[in-house]
């Protein structure tokens, strides 16, 4: 059985393009450090090995992208994961530099799993509800209701802590990059 592999600089390129984004991604998917630099290799080792014929950076992007979600998804339902507590909050790394946002990403990481994705990938990414479908493996009207009910519980998360959260929220959710 013949292997082969992709070039070094195709995989340089590409973690260098990319890296940041499939990590920030792990990172609020899994909220560990540890976790989500085993997701980032076993990601781009994939892609080492993948035949894939890429059509443009943006296809390589939402590949890389998806295939973060899913494994971040295949490690959160192992038996290890599930026996294991973290030792960690969410680490300094994944925080915005922003500290107005600090709050902000603070509620989005404790959403649940299904809502939590969607608002990363069309939030800070910039995808549309439909490359989202696409990704996560519903379809776009599903995408929408997850960002509607999010933004619903985020609001609602924001407003009770005190009564100028709204509008920094609605300021930094308009943002790409706020969190």
């Amino acid at each position: 059985m013949n292997h082969t592999l992709r070039s070094d600089a195709f995989l340089c390129d590409a973690m260098e393009r990319f890296g940041d984004a499939v990590f920030r991604l792990a990172m609020c998917q899994l909220r560990s450090h540890a976790d989500a630099e085993d997701v980032f290799q076993e990601v781009f080792l994939r892609l080492l090995r993948d035949t894939t014929d890429f059509t443009s950076g943006g296809h390589l992007k939402a590949w890389l992208l998806r295939v973060t979600l899913s494994r971040c998804r295949d490690l959160r339902r192992s038996a290890w994961f599930k026996r294991t507590a973290p030792l960690e909050g969410l680490p300094e790394a994944a925080m915005p530099e922003n500290d107005a946002c600090a709050e902000l990403w603070n509620a989005v990481a404790a959403l649940p799993d299904d809502l939590r994705a969607p608002v990363y990938l069309h939030y800070v990414e910039g995808y549309t509800t439909g490359e989202i479908a696409g990704m996560v493996g519903c379809r776009a009207a599903t995408v929408r209701t997850r960002l509607y009910r999010a933004r619903k519980h985020l609001k609602l998360e924001l407003e009770g802590n005190d009564d100028e959260q709204p509008e920094r929220f609605s300021e930094a959710a308009g943002r790409k990059g706020a969190f």
